[in-house]
C-alpha cells in the first residue's frame, strides 16, 4: 500500500510516498480503507519533534511510529474474529491518535477505539476533519466549566480548534466573541459567534468586554496579556502548555489565590465522543471547516502550508486507490 512516511525527524521534507507493508488486524481490530484523512499541527510537530520533548514519548534518535495521520473516513475493509460492532463495508470516520497511520491507504484501529459509522449525507472528505480539532475544542470548554448564558472570548476562532469551539458554544448557549482575522469576519459568523473582533485591526485584549472565560485555540497568546479581559472569577484557558509551560504552572498556582485562573485541558476520547460528533453533524450543530484538499502524494506541500499558520479550519487528503 502507498502511505507517507518519516523515518527521521525533520522539515516536510522527510517525508515521502512509499510502497509499504498493509497493517494485518489483530482479532478485536478493523482494516479500514482510507478514503480520506488530515493534515494537523499535531502531525507537524510530531513530525519535526518540536517541542524538542516529544521525543521522549514518539523516539528519542527515531520516530517509533513511521506513519502519522490521526483523522480518517473510509471503508472497511476488513475485520477481526472477535469484532462484533461494525462489519465489511461499513463507513466509517473517526480519531486514533495513539497510534497514528491514517496517512495510508490502510490503517487498523481497534473496534473499541474512537470511530462511529458516517452519516448518510456526508462524503469521506467531509466527515474525516470532525474528530481531532472538535475533540480539543469540547475538552477547552468543559475544563474551563463553561454554561450557558456565560459570555467567552475565542482567540483563534478559525483554526480547526477554533472553528469547532464557537459552533460548539454556540449550540451550548454560550455567548461568543470571536477574535479572528479580516477574511475570516463572515464565516466567524455564520459559525455562530455573537461578536467578532479583527485581529489584525484593532489588539483584542483591549476590548472594554470582560468574559467568564477566554479561549486561546491558538496559543498565540497567554494568561497576562488576556487576565485583564476575565471578570473577577474568570478562566484562561489555551490549546498548548505556552512559553516555558507556564499555562501547567499557572493551573496549579492561580486557584490557589483565588481571583482569575489558568485551567489547562485534559483531553479524553473514546467511541462515544465520535458517537457525539456523529450526532451533532446530522442535527447540523456541527460541520467540520475545511480549507484546502491535497492528494496523498502532495502531502509535502499539504505540511508547508499548514506550518505558515494560515489555515482556516481544517486540511484534508484525499487518499486515492487503483480502483479510483
Amino acid at each position: 500500500m502507498k502511505a507517507a512516511v518519516r523515518a527521521r525527524y525533520g522539515p516536510p521534507e522527510v517525508v515521502s510516498v512509499l510502497e509499504i507493508q498493509q497493517p494485518v488486524v489483530k482479532d478485536d481490530e478493523l482494516l479500514v480503507k482510507v478514503r480520506a484523512t488530515t493534515l494537523n499541527r499535531t502531525d507537524c510537530a510530531m513530525r519535526a519533534a518540536k517541542p524538542f520533548i516529544w521525543r521522549f514519548f514518539t523516539g528519542f534518535i527515531r520516530p517509533k511510529v513511521p506513519v502519522l495521520g490521526t483523522e480518517f473516513a473510509g471503508e472497511v475493509e476488513a475485520v477481526g474474529r472477535d469484532v462484533t460492532l461494525f462489519r465489511v463495508g461499513d463507513r466509517v470516520f473517526g480519531y486514533n491518535d495513539p497510534g497514528f497511520g491514517a496517512h495510508a491507504q490502510y490503517m487498523s484501529i481497534p473496534q473499541s477505539g474512537t470511530l462511529a459509522l458516517i452519516p448518510e449525507d456526508l462524503t469521506f472528505e467531509e466527515v474525516a476533519p470532525s474528530t481531532e480539532g472538535s475533540h480539543y475544542a469540547r475538552s477547552l470548554i468543559r475544563s474551563a466549566g463553561i454554561r450557558a448564558g456565560q459570555d467567552v472570548l475565542v482567540h483563534g476562532a478559525t483554526g480547526a480548534i477554533g472553528s469547532a469551539a464557537v459552533q460548539l458554544l454556540n449550540d451550548l448557549g454560550a455567548r461568543v466573541t470571536a477574535v479572528c482575522g479580516t477574511a475570516q469576519l463572515d464565516l466567524v459568523r455564520k459559525l455562530g459567534a455573537d461578536k467578532v473582533v479583527d485581529h489584525t485591526a484593532t489588539d483584542f485584549t483591549k476590548d472594554e468586554q470582560d468574559y467568564d472565560v477566554v479561549i486561546d485555540a491558538v496559543g498565540k497568546s497567554t494568561f497576562g496579556r488576556c487576565r485583564r479581559l476575565l471578570k473577577p472569577r474568570g478562566v484562561f484557558i489555551a490549546a498548548d502548555v505556552g512559553p516555558m509551560w507556564q499555562n501547567v504552572l499557572l493551573a496549579v498556582i492561580t486557584p490557589l489565590l483565588g481571583g482569575r485562573r489558568v485551567k489547562f485541558p485534559l483531553p479524553k476520547h473514546d467511541a462515544a465522543m465520535a458517537g457525539e460528533f456523529k450526532e451533532l453533524i446530522e442535527s447540523g450543530k456541527f460541520r467540520p471547516v475545511i480549507d484546502r484538499r491535497y492528494s496523498l502524494d502532495e502531502i509535502v506541500e499539504a505540511y508547508r502550508y499548514v506550518e505558515t499558520g494560515q489555515k482556516t479550519g481544517n486540511v484534508v487528503i484525499s487518499v486515492g486507490h487503483p480502483e479510483q
